[in-house]
């Protein structure tokens, strides 16, 4: 969740500051431990000391262990992709939330949560695994998504396509011949391979390599080697959108 969460004060710092007083954050299901949303509160509090964010879980008890965790700015509540809380939130994270649902409840449940954001607010939705190797998340505004996001640590994989395994829900089985993010996953593994001189001065330097290339390809890469250095390589949602329904 680290990775997502230094995206998010990364990318995402502008739009935090330009809101009005007490901005609301919401982190939607959070799991069994409540740390993830504590850990992303203390780190948006960072770029916008009076943040305030709810952490809501569907599971009654889990709301009732984080409660001794609340303090000024940070609550936990019951609830689902309405999102109960007051206003409408500037940014809602949810992640390995959508993976046990179906890939056609995706889009409800994506205009759902986007109903309910701040004109300006976006909707990060992902995946990642237990020790933050691999993460894939998009990110979505109240008109629809608008990128994919890959973040990966540097020695944790053979090819760039084994992130694949993360992928959100709306792509994960998505990735065959003649879909889009197949093709982008393609060209990623391709470049990684064009990039192999490079690998004696380090798997950042080759990594770098590959994105220039990807980029050079003409892939609506957002973003530029700020990212890129830390393992992550974003594309607009347009570039790996599937194609329809399956």
């Amino acid at each position: 969740m680290r990775r997502v969460d230094r995206w998010i004060t990364g990318t995402q710092a502008r739009r935090l500051l330009s809101h009005p007083p007490r901005p609301h954050a919401v982190d939607l299901g959070y799991g069994a431990s409540p740390i993830t949303a504590v850990e992303l509160f203390t780190r948006l509090r960072h770029v916008r000391p009076d943040l305030r964010l709810t952490g809501i879980e569907i599971e009654p008890r889990r709301v009732a262990a984080a409660k001794p965790l609340e303090r000024d700015g940070l609550d936990f509540r019951v609830g689902g992709f309405e999102l109960p809380v007051e206003g409408r939130p500037v940014l809602v994270r949810a992640f390995n939330v959508l993976r046990q649902y179906e890939e056609s409840d995706v889009s409800g449940i994506w205009d759902l949560v986007r109903s309910r954001l701040a004109p300006d607010g976006i909707f990060i939705e992902g995946t990642c695994d237990e020790i933050g190797r691999r993460a894939a998340w998009v990110t979505l505004d109240a008109a629809g998504p608008r990128a994919l996001s890959l973040a990966v640590r540097f020695g944790s994989f053979d090819r760039p396509s084994d992130v694949a395994e993360r992928l959100p829900k709306a792509l994960i089985h998505r990735n065959v011949p003649g879909e889009r993010v197949h093709a982008f996953l393609s060209t990623l593994d391709a470049a990684w391979l064009a990039a192999a001189p490079l690998a004696p001065f380090g798997v950042r330097q080759r990594w770098l390599a590959m994105c220039r290339s990807v980029k050079a390809d003409g892939w609506p890469v957002l973003h530029g080697p700020s990212r890129w250095r830390l393992g992550e390589f974003t594309v607009a949602w347009e570039a790996v959108a599937p194609d329809g329904p399956r």
